[in-house]
């Protein structure tokens, strides 16, 4: 059975989604952020890790990609070929790299910085994420979801920071990208997950 290690509230949700979607048993461990725990699983102290046997897995969409690749049957992965894998990269990088970053910019500012290095970083953050909701309609274009008509690990992530983005209030000035997001929101799979731990209590 996997172990989905982290704190509530965290990216760990995402974990929790993608072994929603594939069905599979796991178990929820609660540690925080750059604890003694987290230390000993991390070199970085930072969270979600999963365990999978003797394996440990830092990164929330590198334990995604894995959980796809690893479950290829159902159909979460890269289209076939390396340019299917390479379109899945370019996607993992973007909602990290880039759609997620003023999010996370906001954040330690807000909450995780040492206080005398706190600035207010919330317009810069609104204005950087407002250009990528505009490169996220741009790349989503007709198809339903990322990699084209099927759900995929790409769309855990993304749907997860589309959530984040909502309740931070983070405006989403796109009919397209909304729709996107209450699309992949609204799946099952998501609201189990965060009810097992991928949302505050």
């Amino acid at each position: 059975m996997y172990k989905a290690v982290g704190s509530r509230g965290s990216r760990v949700s995402r974990v929790l989604w993608m072994l929603e979607e594939l069905a599979q048993p796991y178990g929820f461990v609660e540690i925080k952020l750059r604890s003694r725990e987290a230390y000993a699983l991390n070199p970085s102290g930072k969270v979600p890790i999963l365990i999978d046997g003797e394996l440990k897995i830092t990164d929330s969409a590198a334990i995604c990609v894995y959980l796809a690749d690893k479950h290829a049957d159902k159909g979460m992965g890269a289209n076939p070929g390396l340019a299917g894998r390479a379109e899945m990269d370019s996607w993992t990088h973007f909602a990290q790299s880039e759609l997620e970053a003023p999010l996370w910019n906001k954040l330690r500012h807000r909450f995780l910085l040492p206080e005398e290095l706190r600035v207010d970083v919330g317009p810069a953050a609104a204005h950087d994420f407002a250009s990528e909701v505009k490169a996220l309609d741009r790349r989503l274009g007709d198809r339903p979801f990322a990699l084209g008509e099927r759900f995929s690990a790409v769309d855990v992530l993304l749907g997860d920071i589309g959530g984040w983005a909502r309740a931070g209030r983070f405006p989403i000035e796109s009919d397209r990208v909304n729709a996107y997001f209450d699309r992949v929101l609204q799946r099952p799979a998501r609201a189990r997950a965060q009810a097992n731990g991928g949302a505050f209590k």
